[in-house]
């Protein structure tokens, strides 16, 4: 089934149930108001949403209306714990080549990761406010799953088996802010900005063949000012799985249903197919000439981010956002 939360002035919106070609919605109010209830209590609620679903599917919810991504908050619009990693390797060689630095071997074995702040992330089609241009604003094209409960010591198989629902992720950087912050050896913060998140979040059986091994197996495309600058696939390159990210996070605690796990930056060997991110591009830009050309983001620009099926058909929605100022900025 497919899951998006509409605003209706309140922090955590309304669930709706979303029809698979993303054209109808149903409230779930009958069975939850809120994505955490459905994540806190799934055995029990995850039955009543699925069977809407397929009623919705068929035409036959007596109450659905047309699906609007422009109404949606983030899927989850604030979480217990938002964690992200990166998973493809790819990004980091690329980042430490870059700058003449060799990869350290434990990072082939064991995943970096970071938390980043969950208690303000941005809707798909939100604005993301900046102070200045001179921050250097990137975005990031990633995928991201919510899980339920995962017991701490989980191996990746039983984490694997805590992913209750899959999405799209824009988690935004500072590149300008970031050497300074890891210099004090604490790592991320004010270069991690609210997160976006795309319209819809689904259930992994709504993916078919394409979820397998615990990666998802599909194109991840971003255009940034209506150009397409990536079309990364999300699967073959990916080192560590989804269930090797949730069990370095449950390591030495328990993983609370309502957490979001992140890929990290989809990357790939083949420069050809792009990049979801402009610290890439830059990265690439400095190896083959000496130096960086392409510049970061400016207010006015845009991105959008989108996962299309084989059949060409949207898996989530699209993530379309345009970098503003702060007010008086």
């Amino acid at each position: 089934m497919k899951l998006a939360t509409y605003k209706d002035g309140s922090r955590d919106g309304q669930l709706v149930v979303v029809s698979r070609d993303l054209s109808l919605a149903h409230y779930a109010t009958g069975s939850a108001t809120r994505l955490q209830q459905l994540l806190d209590d799934w055995n029990f609620i995850a039955p009543q949403l699925q069977e809407l679903s397929q009623t919705l599917n068929h035409g036959k919810a007596r109450h659905a209306f047309p699906f609007d991504p422009a109404m949606c908050m983030a899927p989850l619009p604030r979480a217990y714990q938002w964690a992200d990693g990166s998973a493809y390797l790819n990004h980091v060689e690329l980042v430490r080549k870059a700058r003449g630095a060799e990869v350290p071997a434990s990072f082939y074995s064991d995943p970096l990761m970071y938390q980043g702040g969950s208690d303000d992330f941005l809707g798909p089609r939100d604005e993301a406010v900046f102070g200045s241009e001179e921050q250097g604003i990137d975005f990031e094209a990633e995928i991201a799953v919510i899980t339920g409960d995962v017991a701490m010591g989980a191996t990746p198989d039983q984490a694997l088996e805590g992913v209750r629902l899959l999405m799209l992720a824009n988690d935004w950087s500072l590149r300008q802010l970031i050497p300074a912050e890891l210099a004090k050896g604490f790592g991320f913060f004010q270069s991690k900005p609210a997160t976006a998140f795309s319209p819809v979040a689904v259930t992994a059986d709504e993916l078919g063949e394409a979820w397998r091994g615990g990666r998802l197996h599909l194109p991840l495309r971003s255009d940034w000012n209506g150009r397409q600058v990536g079309l990364c696939e999300a699967g073959p390159e990916m080192t560590f799985h989804f269930g090797q990210l949730i069990a370095h996070v449950a390591k030495t605690r328990n993983v609370r249903a309502g957490s979001i796990v992140g890929s990290g930056t989809v990357s790939n060997k083949d420069w050809s197919r792009g990049y979801s991110c402009i610290a890439e591009k830059r990265c690439i830009e400095t190896i083959e000439g000496g130096a960086p050309v392409t510049e970061f983001m400016r207010f006015g620009d845009t991105i959008r981010i989108e996962m299309t099926a084989r059949d060409g058909q949207s898996v989530f929605g699209a993530i379309e956002q345009r970098v503003a100022p702060t007010e008086g900025g």
